[in-house]
């Protein structure tokens, strides 16, 4: 029978996320985790799946309906537990997997869930993978026989796989490190991070004070990483003394920083020192997405290296690395690539790298970013009909006319000579529209996002007027 997707359910390359039980329900992950494995089967014809979750309550159960789906269709499925999706990205590829799938909502509150699928090169599908992924959904899928149901099996290594490769970047000079000795404030919210970031910062020689290591899903706050939701890590920074504060969401992707006064220093910082320490000892070229601070192509700049561009989305980013051959590359939300190790955004080789940074330039977390121009970056959300979205960008064009234009990823308006750009699109991720701007220090960036905001609420109101009086 074909699967017939709700229509509240996101469905990007960031994979079928929505909030469990409407529309996310057991049923429905066993029939697209089917669906995946037969894709799998069908394109690479191997049967071993990877399959991981983070630590919300919902996972067990949705990873169970997720492995029943894969063994329907004859893969063997070997579960690894609660870990980092960059660990399953990893184990995919180097255990010569078909793929992989992912149960995890990321940063979406606790409420949500989702199947983020991995290919066998541990990279999430791309557009024209999910187009093909998504046509073979209106198609009745291949259940095998009751001689070909797929084995199941545990791995319970992959987590110490991942941390063993960190620590062996040529990147990371770890006898230095542990000669520092950092204090670091720690941040997990509850997530699958708790075992994994205490352990790479204790074989880095740190000093951990942690909150947040209980991997059971409830979230005490907001579990996206943002400066909004890090009070509570600034308060560990200052009562402990740390040299600085790390957080993580829930599926160990992002990383975000606190200096060592307990403020948060933004997101895109993280890209940037990483992408610092990895160029000072293999130049080449940084890929990071429209949306994220242009203080990454500062810090590229001062180091000798071009930063090039990509549309949001982490699988968009890592194809234009490998294209390009880049070394390092990211997005500005606090995920760090480096293809060194493997494909994907990685909040544990964002974390070795920073401090790598810090140890480099002997400066403490404030220090390193004052040497950076002061840029002011505001993302806001609003709802707004997608169906109308060609409109607005139309409209926003009118109303700067001068801007240079880029219609790769939404709209992307920049003001090259000011500094400033403004970044209008539909989230991957959530049902809204994203609006990001950045301009030098002051009241500029806000303003181009208010102004944005207005043209497209006054847009929805016409647009919801004209439809009132048609159906008078």
């Amino acid at each position: 029978m074909p699967i017939v997707l709700p229509p509240d359910l996101m469905v990007s390359v960031s994979g079928f996320r929505g909030r469990v039980g409407d529309p996310l329900t057991p049923e429905l992950v066993t029939a697209l985790a089917a669906a995946y494995g037969a894709f799998l089967r069908g394109e690479r014809g191997g049967r071993s799946v990877i399959l991981g979750r983070d630590s919300r309550t919902s996972g067990p159960m949705l990873a169970a309906a997720a492995g029943a789906g894969l063994a329907s269709v004859g893969c063997d499925v070997v579960d690894i537990g609660i870990v980092p999706t960059p660990t399953l990205m990893m184990a995919v590829r180097n255990a010569g997997a078909a793929g992989g799938i992912a149960v995890t909502a990321s940063h979406n509150p606790a409420e949500w869930n989702a199947l983020k699928f991995a290919t066998a090169e541990g990279m999430f599908l791309d557009a024209p993978g999910m187009a093909r992924f998504r046509r073979l959904l209106s198609e009745e899928i291949p259940r095998t026989s009751w001689d070909q149901v797929g084995e199941m099996t545990r791995d319970e290594g992959a987590a110490r796989r991942h941390l063993r490769a960190v620590l062996d970047l040529p990147f990371l000079d770890v006898a230095a490190l542990r000669a520092r000795g950092f204090s670091v404030a720690l941040d997990c919210v509850r997530g699958a991070g708790g075992a994994v970031m205490s352990g790479l910062l204790d074989r880095l020689g740190c000093r951990v004070h942690a909150i947040g290591l209980e991997m059971d899903g409830r979230f005490p706050r907001d579990p996206e990483p943002t400066a909004a939701n890090l009070g509570a890590l600034g308060a560990l920074v200052r009562e402990t003394g740390a040299d600085l504060g790390m957080a993580v969401d829930p599926d160990v992707d992002r990383l975000s920083l606190v200096d060592e006064s307990g403020d948060p220093v933004g997101e895109d910082f993280t890209l940037a020192l990483a992408a610092a320490a990895v160029i000072r000892r293999r130049p080449g070229l940084v890929v990071t997405n429209l949306s994220t601070s242009q203080v990454v192509e500062h810090a590229a700049a001062a180091a000798g290296a071009k930063t090039l561009r990509a549309p949001v989305g982490e699988i968009n980013v890592v194809r234009r690395m490998l294209a390009e051959g880049a070394v390092v590359g990211g997005e500005g939300n606090g995920g760090v690539v480096v293809p060194a190790l493997h494909h994907t955004r990685d909040a544990l080789v964002g974390a070795a790298l920073v401090l790598q940074h810090l140890l480099d330039e002997r400066l403490s977390l404030a220090a390193a970013i004052a040497r950076y121009p002061d840029y002011r970056i505001v993302k806001e959300k609003v709802a707004f009909p997608r169906e109308e979205l060609e409109a607005a960008y139309l409209r926003l064009q009118q109303c700067w006319p001068g801007a240079d234009r880029d219609r790769t990823d939404g709209l992307r308006l920049t003001w090259p000579g000011r500094r400033e750009w403004l970044h209008v699109r539909p989230s991957g991720t959530e049902p809204v529209v994203r609006l990001i701007a950045e301009a030098p220090a002051g009241p500029r960036a806000r303003a181009l996002v208010k102004e944005a905001r207005g043209e497209l609420l006054r847009l929805a109101r016409s647009h919801r007027d004209a439809g009132a009086v048609a159906s008078g």
